[in-house]
């Protein structure tokens, strides 16, 4: 048997006691009821990995009727004046939506505690640290020593290597890929089926274009393209302020 195949079989022979280890260090939800703040397209993900983990959802929210995806019935509609009277006593929240910048608008006025939601077939090493308020798919795999923050999505089949650090708000789009010590800043997208190399510092509300391979340092602010990546976009403070509101 080859090395490889071997290691294959290693890894789903040991997927049980992950989830052990998961449950046990508080990453993977007990079986209470779950709300959700947002209801458009992004959040039918989540709504599937609550209903695969057994986790029943209590609420939904979202502050714009018009948007929400069609699968859904009885949306309860809050504005931000209202949003936040919604008491900590109650079932915690998950923030529901793709938009980073929108994700970090909600949570600042959103009084109520979180969640974390994560794939059941998701791989991660019980050394990981991940925030409250952070969902993690199907197939995802988060190697040892890394850190996740809060509100953070990890899509499908994201692949994160040992030492990472992820900050609040940012986001790995499906089959992204962070080798080793590798650093996220706040708020940062990462696009489908990007790589970033080994020891790279990416800076905070930064957009990393699809299929980009990143290969040095990106300072804040900046949206980076190709193979191998170039800024062609530098954004700054006046225009996350005006986003995040």
């Amino acid at each position: 048997m080859s090395c490889f195949l071997h290691n294959i079989m290693n890894i789903f022979a040991t997927l049980p006691s992950y989830q052990t280890k998961l449950k046990q260090n508080g990453y993977m939800e007990k079986k209470e009821n779950i709300r959700l703040y947002g209801a458009g397209g992004h959040s039918q993900i989540i709504y599937s990995v609550l209903k695969r983990n057994g986790v029943m959802i209590s609420e939904i929210y979202d502050d714009d009727p018009s948007n929400c995806h069609w699968g859904y019935k009885d949306v309860l509609v809050k504005t931000r004046s209202t949003a936040g009277n919604l008491l900590n006593s109650k079932d915690p929240f998950i923030i529901a939506i793709g938009d980073n910048f929108y994700r970090k608008r909600i949570a600042r006025f959103l009084k109520s505690k979180y969640a974390k939601v994560i794939h059941e077939s998701a791989i991660i090493d019980e050394s990981v640290s991940i925030g409250n308020g952070t969902v993690i798919y199907a197939g995802s795999i988060v190697q040892p020593n890394t850190t996740i923050g809060e509100h953070v999505i990890i899509n499908t089949s994201a692949s994160i290597d040992h030492d990472n650090t992820i900050e609040d708000f940012a986001h790995l789009s499906p089959n992204a890929t962070l080798c080793g010590s590798v650093y996220i800043g706040e708020g940062t997208h990462v696009g489908a089926g990007a790589v970033i190399i080994p020891e790279t510092k990416i800076g905070k509300w930064c957009i990393i274009g699809a299929g980009s391979i990143i290969t040095k340092d990106v300072p804040d602010f900046s949206t980076v393209v190709g193979n191998p990546g170039r800024i062609i976009k530098t954004n700054n403070l006046e225009v996350y302020n005006r986003k995040c509101g």
